[in-house]
């Protein structure tokens, strides 16, 4: 069956058009055709104004028209297609404007854009980033952690969630919030980090970030950190998925990105040019995390970076809608 999955989150909209054997487990290998992910800063200023730029709309509208002729160029059948929005649009008044805009752009498609809460997030990050940890040699329980530009999930379980939620921290909320210096001063960094601290109260109160053997961090923040980690000269997804890193090499790495200047950021080989202003506040939130669960779980924690995420989890949730109906009814 081909479907393709939106997200569109607060810093970046993301396709994937995908084949997968709809008389299958929801275990069973995603078949990429195309996977794309570009920044366009929905939730601009959204922190501060509670409603989407007129600029940010427009941009976010580009995409989906251009992302819209992508489905119809590899044959994606009206109906199959999900779009999913996340932090920006739960938290803008005018959320009603970008949904019909997106309505518009992707026509005969039949594309409903749904902004879901975040509980669901949670759970479709969950099931798009754990079908091959197992066989990849990653032993659950599992705490998956997905560092949006808005809004950070979280979701720990094994093969299913047994709780999730999502924090209003996320690298674009937090970059507007504090990063106001270059490079940030420590109040600035210390500000930052008692935001991330209150939220992540809240998460081992609703969630528990104890008995986890693995941490898998997603997104754009987290990978950008796995790629300097690893020393890449360039971007490459093959190298950053599922790598083992060390829990202290990551947040090394996490420091590097939190203290350097602009200019430093932008001259990494790896770096996305729409990632370079907010990747140090999106680097904090993944120290953080790091920092309380392993003093959670010991230092015999284990961590990796998944490049399969709620892109996958999307896609998986058109052919097996109730995978993740049941795992986020257990937020």
């Amino acid at each position: 069956m081909r479907v393709a999955a939106v997200d569109c989150g607060t810093n970046s909209i993301r396709l994937l058009v995908a084949d997968i054997d709809e008389t299958a487990s929801e275990t069973t290998p995603i078949v990429d055709v195309v996977r794309r992910s570009e920044v366009v800063r929905l939730g601009q200023g959204v922190d501060t104004t509670g409603y989407l730029a007129p600029e940010a709309l427009a941009r976010t509208l580009d995409m989906c028209r251009e992302y819209a002729e992508q489905c119809r160029h590899h044959a994606v059948p009206p109906g199959n297609v999900r779009f999913v929005a996340t932090s920006a649009s739960r938290d803008a008044s005018n959320a009603d404007e970008f949904i019909a805009g997106v309505r518009e752009a992707f026509g005969e498609l039949d594309v409903v854009p749904e902004v879901v809460p975040g509980s669901e997030e949670a759970a479709l990050s969950f099931t798009g980033a754990t079908g091959g940890l197992l066989a990849a040699g990653f032993e659950g329980p599992y705490l998956v952690a997905d560092i949006g530009g808005g809004s950070t999930e979280l979701a720990r379980g094994t093969h299913e969630v047994v709780a999730g939620t999502s924090l209003d921290i996320g690298s674009v909320r937090l970059t507007e919030r504090h990063h106001r210096t270059d490079p940030p001063t420590q109040e600035v960094i210390d500000a930052a980090r008692f935001d991330i601290a209150e939220a992540l109260d809240e998460a081992e109160a609703q969630v528990g970030l104890g008995g986890v053997t693995t941490v898998v961090g997603l997104a754009g923040s987290v990978t950008t950190v796995a790629a300097l980690a690893l020393q890449l000269d360039s971007y490459d997804p093959s190298a950053i998925h599922l790598a083992r890193i060390s829990i202290d090499e990551m947040m090394t790495a996490c420091e590097r990105l939190i203290l350097s200047t602009r200019a430093e950021r932008a001259a990494q080989p790896f770096m996305h040019p729409g990632r370079v202003d907010v990747i140090g506040a999106g680097a904090l939130i993944w120290w953080e995390i790091l920092e309380r669960t392993r003093g959670a779980n010991g230092p015999d924690l284990v961590v990796t970076v998944s490049e399969r995420d709620i892109l996958d989890g999307i896609a998986l949730s058109i052919v097996h809608p109730a995978v993740v109906e049941d795992e986020s009814a257990t937020d």
